[in-house]
């Protein structure tokens, strides 16, 4: 199951579980779409792996299931993959 953080870790915007501004790679690192096609040029700094639009979990199941509530800032990484 996907984590869903809660924050870009470039920009450190807030990034709820509902929004479709969120970017993920396959490791799940979590960026806004604009550090997503700006900075990044698409591109997961950590593994340079692509980054594509993260699933939004229903309403009903996030009480189950609820989004992770840690919060990864790593902006230097984001400066090297321009």
């Amino acid at each position: 199951m996907l984590q869903l953080r809660p924050n870009c870790e470039c920009c450190n915007r807030d990034l709820p579980p509902q929004s479709a501004e969120a970017m993920i790679c396959s490791f799940e690192c979590t960026f806004c779409r604009e550090c997503s096609s700006g900075v990044l040029q698409g591109k997961c700094p950590n593994c340079r792996g692509e980054l594509v639009a993260r699933p939004r979990r229903p309403a009903e199941k996030l009480e189950k299931y609820p989004a992770s509530t840690e919060r990864l800032y790593k902006p230097a990484g984001c400066g090297k993959a321009a």
